[in-house]
């Protein structure tokens, strides 16, 4: 039986098919893309609802080849023999189990852990939920959704405050005019 997808970490996200041999190009989300040479065994799937992390379940695969550039990372894999398989494989997530989860240094969270937290300021007020985290050549950024609207605040000491993963809460401060 396969795990359900909210078993697993996301490393990367399929975003094209490469060659007629089924290989597959992966954009990373992780900050070191050079993981995936170690990588033996992942699974596929895809986030029905990434907040409350459900899905399909996940399809385990073996990884036949890996190279890692800068335009991100080709993988071989048996579940996908071909490029009709790797085109219809565009938008899957490849996914990890709890055995490859790498240690983060101490502030740093994985994005499953971010997406949904409850957003509030310094002073208590609640701003709304964190519901999706932008990877950005500076920093990260945090999509924030409230009754006010959405709006955006750039993951940075200044601004995030504290974030309690276990509380599932994240304490902000705001500038002005941050908030639109």
């Amino acid at each position: 039986m396969s795990p359900a997808v909210r078993d697993l970490l996301a490393i990367g996200r399929i975003v094209k098919a490469f060659g007629i041999r089924g290989d597959v190009i992966v954009q990373p989300m992780t900050d070191d893309p050079k993981r995936f040479l170690s990588l033996k065994r992942v699974y596929l799937g895809r986030f029905d609802d990434a907040q409350q992390r459900t899905g399909t379940e996940a399809v385990e695969t073996t990884v036949v080849h890996v190279q890692v550039d800068p335009r991100g990372v080709r993988l071989r894999l048996t579940a996908i023999p071909d490029r009709t398989a790797a085109e219809k494989s565009v938008g899957l997530l490849v996914l990890v189990g709890n055995t490859e989860r790498v240690p983060l240094a101490e502030g740093r969270f994985f994005v499953h852990e971010l997406i949904g937290v409850t957003v509030r300021t310094e002073e208590g007020q609640v701003l709304g939920v964190l519901t999706e985290v932008l990877r950005m050549p500076a920093q990260d950024v945090y999509v924030v959704k409230g009754e006010g609207g959405e709006f955006m605040i750039p993951a940075v000491e200044a601004f995030v405050r504290a974030v309690d993963v276990s509380a599932r809460t994240m304490t902000v401060r705001l500038i002005e005019g941050m908030r639109g």
